[in-house]
């Protein structure tokens, strides 16, 4: 399956094939070797462009806005007019497609799950890079010519990778992409010239990753026009060079969106934050997202990152089981008392259409459904339960609800459940850094950056639960 996604795509006699391959370096080179300026082309078409801002290689993350000199806070950096942006219903769509192409083009995005949005916009790309004097071709010819999502690691990175969240969401992908060219091939094979949507291109698996990556990487959403109700629509679109702005959590840029203002014509900017300065990046926050979608979607891992988490399953014999090695007794998460299974089901813990998918990590440690369903099961005691509010049941924050004895119990099950979590990495901590250190390919590293970071939050999570352990015991001896 992997490796179809990284074969490249037939040799094409069109000036701009539409093929991809996967990355042999971390910092790929664009669609053409000299794309023209971008930077002049925004300014030509209407926007605006501080003069201090410049296209330069940057440390981590490749290609990347600086400022050349300071740029005081508050100060525009960029503006683009409602035309510059690419997206799948476009002004320009209508002016510039022929009603067949555009027909197809519409018809082939029903197929795409809105999971996986970017692909549908993903199309729209491909049209343009296939299509002869596109409007947007000085935007497009500056993309990079592969993406370091796990979609194009080779077979045995992914499986590197070690995480099954993960490992499911890339072969999902995957599958998405080759039954994707199948219909889009079925689909096509008997259109006239004018009415293919891609110029008469093959267009397969792997052209589909490099756009569907492309968007995934790049786009933001904005509102939309105004809909009836007064709401606004949330539409996916691409920002060319303001998209080149690079990603921190500590970011000195923000994009806010136009609206009502005496310059009409102008959709969206970035506004300096704080004061640049001189050769710092200009740094957009892409949102507080987990290392799976960083990988997953924009093809980069960050280290200790604040917003990561660890997906487990509520799983009854399982947590029977970390319960029992946590030094439970007789645990009864696999036959919860009807009043235990009322309140498991307020927890969409139980019944047929619960969500048994729980996390550690992040800003609350313990899920606060999973951290509820514990100290309820453990705690056995129906009438000291009554007397809790089930928010305050699921708040870390609130010491010991249901009494330090069950609070102990349901902490050192977390714990437990970190030690199994770990177990199913194949390796550890200390052999992925040995190998970071023996000059790996970038997806390795990449795949290998990704395990250490989710096996240290683990260890992190492990090591604040048994610290809050060891307050209550200290708390209960004293008493």
């Amino acid at each position: 399956m992997s490796s179809k996604m990284m074969l490249m795509a037939n040799s094409l006699t069109h000036v701009r094939p539409l093929s991809c391959a996967a990355a042999s370096a971390l910092y790929t080179s664009r669609l053409v070797p000299q794309p023209p300026d971008l930077i002049k082309w925004v300014k030509t078409e209407g926007g605006f462009v501080h003069k201090s801002v410049k296209i330069a290689q940057g440390d981590s993350f490749g290609l990347g806005l600086i400022a050349s000199e300071d740029i005081p806070k508050g100060s525009d950096i960029i503006s683009l007019p409602q035309h510059i942006p690419l997206k799948f219903g476009s002004s320009l769509e209508a002016e510039n497609s022929v009603d067949g192409s555009h027909s197809a083009l519409m018809k082939l995005a029903q197929h795409v799950p809105e999971e996986l949005w970017a692909m549908k916009l993903g199309l729209k790309l491909l049209q343009e890079r296939a299509r002869k004097g596109s409007f947007w071709w000085p935007y497009i010819s500056n993309l990079p010519e592969t993406y370091t999502v796990p979609i194009f690691f080779p077979g045995e990175d992914i499986k590197n990778l070690q995480y099954a969240p993960l490992l499911y969401q890339v072969n999902k992908r995957c599958r998405f992409l080759l039954e994707f060219e199948k219909i889009l091939k079925h689909e096509l094979e008997n259109l006239k010239p004018d009415d293919h949507p891609f110029g008469g291109q093959d267009v397969d698996s792997s052209a589909l990753g490099w756009a569907m990556s492309a968007v995934s990487s790049r786009a933001f959403r904005l509102y939309g026009s105004k809909r009836s109700d007064g709401t606004r629509s949330n539409i996916p679109m691409m920002l060319p060079l303001i998209d080149m702005c690079n990603h921190s959590f500590d970011a000195n840029a923000e994009i806010v969106q136009e609206e009502e203002n005496s310059n009409r014509n102008m959709l969206v900017k970035v506004v300096a934050g704080r004061e640049i300065k001189q050769n710092d990046p200009l740094l957009l926050n892409y949102g507080c997202l987990s290392s799976d979608l960083f990988l997953l979607d924009y093809g980069f891992v960050i280290p200790a990152n604040p917003y990561d988490c660890i997906e487990l399953k509520y799983d009854a014999a399982l947590l029977d089981a970390a319960s029992m090695a946590a030094g439970v007794s007789s645990p009864n998460f696999s036959s919860p008392s009807p009043w235990q299974q009322q309140i498991l089901l307020h927890l969409n813990l139980g019944g047929p259409n619960s969500d048994l998918k729980v996390t550690l990590g992040s800003g609350e440690l313990v899920e606060g459904r999973l951290l509820a369903a514990l100290r309820i099961i453990l705690s056995n005691d129906e009438e000291a339960v009554k007397q809790h509010d089930l928010e305050a049941l699921k708040s870390l924050t609130v010491e010991a609800p249901l009494g330090i004895s069950t609070e102990v119990a349901a902490l050192r099950t977390v714990v437990a459940l970190c030690v199994i979590a770990l177990g199913h990495f194949p390796t550890k901590i200390m052999e992925d850094e040995s190998l970071l250190k023996q000059n790996a390919s970038p997806t390795t590293e990449l795949a290998l950056q990704f395990r250490i970071q989710k096996k240290s939050l683990i260890v992190d999570v492990m090591k604040d639960l048994t610290k809050r352990v060891k307050l209550l015991l200290a708390k209960e001896s004293i008493h």
